[in-house]
């Protein structure tokens, strides 16, 4: 039985420790906000925090998350996550909108160690979620938008 801290609350989960914590949220515990893109880690579409650090779910053994805090799409919350959600819908991010979870994670991880980031620190935090759709100008100038909108 593993126990989880899951968007601040304990979860009990009869998984196996190597279980990838992306199938713990989604399978175990019908939270579907994190998704499966690739599965190898490439790609960013299951992101989600483990104690603040942007982490990709798919390849994360659950038991390795064990007594850490874990925030996923459906729990993030604050004022660096309010920010960015307002900027992504500003500059109407989402084409079709699959990775964009893993994207906002991504993105509220820089504002939140990284208030004021330059275009460098946005390319590196952003390396490696890949969106399909090529919104990747708009991403970039969401996350400059919601680092306007935190300094004011």
């Amino acid at each position: 039985m593993l126990k989880l801290s899951i968007n601040g609350k304990t979860r009990r989960v009869d998984a196996d420790a190597d279980t990838p914590l992306l199938w713990v949220l989604r399978d175990h515990l019908d939270m579907p906000g994190t998704k499966f893109g690739c599965g190898a880690a490439l790609c960013g579409a299951c992101t989600v925090h483990v104690d603040g650090v942007p982490t990709r779910a798919c390849v994360t053994p659950a038991s390795a998350v064990e007594g850490k805090a874990i925030t996923t799409i459906e729990g993030i919350h604050g004022k660096v996550a309010a920010a960015v959600q307002e900027a992504w819908v500003k500059i109407d991010v989402p084409q079709c909108g699959y990775c964009q979870s893993g994207q906002i994670m991504a993105a509220t991880a820089l504002l939140a160690s990284n208030p004021k980031p330059t275009d460098a620190d946005i390319t590196q935090a952003m390396n490696g979620n890949i969106c399909r759709c090529g919104t990747y100008p708009r991403i970039r100038q969401a996350i400059a938008d919601a680092a306007r909108a935190l300094e004011g």
